[in-house]
């Protein structure tokens, strides 16, 4: 009989272990009230990230809601590159957010972290300043690293690469100091670079205000394009 009694008296209690459990879960898994963030921004403010986590949020409970998943939301907000989540007794989710950092601009609508990876910028502005990439799709890495190739070479003649893009066939084309367009082309690219190289510090550069483009796909020289006018002049090696 006793054994009986303890038998139920532990069967009881542990039903009231479950029910008090279960009612302690949906006591503590209430809609999710309240939303921080936390972070260090330079392009991006607060209202915005407030604006674009909201449909993250909405409709989850703070003690079932998947941060994992959460997270992986957040990371489609074009501006984040790292989101971190916890959970804030009693209501409260609390973001700590990383911004991207861009270092170019790439086909227009959007930018390249340093990884060469591509952001979408809207609405936000893209920041001044940044050099100009385009490609085919899946060639932004390869655009940003030869950009890094490029950008001593020019220096050293004290210039700036200002574009740079990857036509779909494979040539390449550049502009500098914001106004003269390079044809490098598809092949040759050093001896190419060499032959403008050459060219500039023996003649173009005291006339680079004039300068339209320069084609540097000619096997003994470079053709040169002025303002105004629509002939080549070819500068021979």
């Amino acid at each position: 009989m006793k054994r009986r009694q303890a038998w139920l008296g532990g069967l009881m209690l542990g039903l009231l272990l479950v029910a008090g459990g279960q009612a302690l879960w949906l006591w503590l898994d209430r809609p999710i009230e309240r939303v921080s963030i936390r972070g260090d921004w330079d392009y991006v403010d607060a209202d915005y990230l407030r604006t674009q986590l909201a449909p993250v949020v909405e409709d989850s409970q703070w003690l079932s809601a998947d941060l994992g998943a959460l997270r992986q939301q957040a990371l489609r907000i074009g501006w984040l590159n790292e989101v971190r989540i916890t959970r804030e007794w009693p209501n409260a989710l609390v973001f700590e957010l990383v911004e991207q950092t861009p270092v170019a601009r790439w086909n227009d609508d959007f930018l390249l972290n340093a990884e060469g990876e591509t952001f979408a910028f809207a609405p936000m502005e893209a920041p001044k300043g940044l050099p100009d990439m385009a490609g085919p799709a899946g060639s932004s890495k390869e655009v940003l690293d030869y950009y890094h190739q490029l950008t001593p070479h020019f220096a050293g003649l004290d210039l700036r690469l200002t574009q740079l893009r990857l036509e779909p066939r494979g040539a390449w084309r550049l502009q500098l100091n914001d106004s003269t367009w390079v044809m490098l082309g598809r092949r040759q690219h050093q001896v190419r670079l060499a032959r403008l190289s050459a060219s500039w510090q023996r003649e173009l550069s005291r006339l680079s205000d004039r300068i339209r483009y320069i084609d540097l796909r000619y096997p003994n020289g470079v053709a040169v394009a002025w303002h105004g006018e629509s002939e080549f002049d070819v500068q021979k090696e």
